[in-house]
């Protein structure tokens, strides 16, 4: 059963505000730790102050509320939407629980080709792999159905794509890594709202 859709258009919300406050506030307060030189993951690896704190807060509870805005995309879908579409939707539930997962396995900085640390990079990879992926087919799935959909999630997912994958050795990758977040963000705030509208004017 849909939530009611204003409250559907404060998950997504919630989980950008969240991420936001927990990066900056839990970095803040870390010594030493720059935005601009170091990895979000470094706020959540083992041994470091805060850092299951951090984990709950900054990896699994936005990653939950993205597997709801997924969810709630795959329901408020329109009527006979093709089977990309469908696919899109559940790729993009991958995603918020690889980013979860995130949390759940996190960095070890000590060992940083162990088992914990390529854990926490085979979850980074299921999350971009899959959120790529599913904005780049609601994209093509809803392009005629809703236009303002389809631009966002193409914008999105290209965004990701260019900075997780094309920028590397161009940008620092802390700060591409950042922007790969940031459109990621933009796509749980936007994408019900602007379905929503997109039906209202239908």
């Amino acid at each position: 059963m849909p939530l009611p859709r204003r409250i559907e258009d404060l998950v997504g919300a919630s989980a950008a505000v969240v991420f936001i406050v927990s990066v900056t506030a839990f970095g803040a307060a870390l010594d030493g730790y720059a935005q601009a030189r170091h990895p979000v993951a470094l706020l959540g690896a083992s041994g470091v102050p805060h850092a299951l704190a951090f984990n709950l807060l900054g990896w699994v509870l936005p990653g939950l509320l993205a597997v709801m805005v997924a969810l709630c995309l795959l329901l408020r879908l329109p009527v006979g939407s093709n089977w990309r579409a469908r696919v899109a939707g559940q790729l993009l539930v991958l995603a918020g629980m690889a980013f979860a997962g995130m949390g759940l396995l996190p960095l070890d900085v000590e060992a940083l080709d162990g088992p914990a640390s390529q854990a926490h990079a085979s979850a980074w990879m299921v999350w971009v792999l899959a959120f790529i992926a599913g904005t780049l087919m609601f994209a093509s799935a809803l392009w005629r159905r809703s236009t303002a959909l389809g631009v966002l999630a193409l914008a999105c997912g290209a965004v990701a794509a260019v900075c997780a994958f094309g920028l590397q050795g161009v940008v620092p990758a802390p700060l591409a890594q950042r922007i790969t977040f940031a459109s990621w963000l933009a796509w749980l705030a936007l994408a019900l709202p602007v379905l929503r509208a997109a039906g209202n004017r239908s």
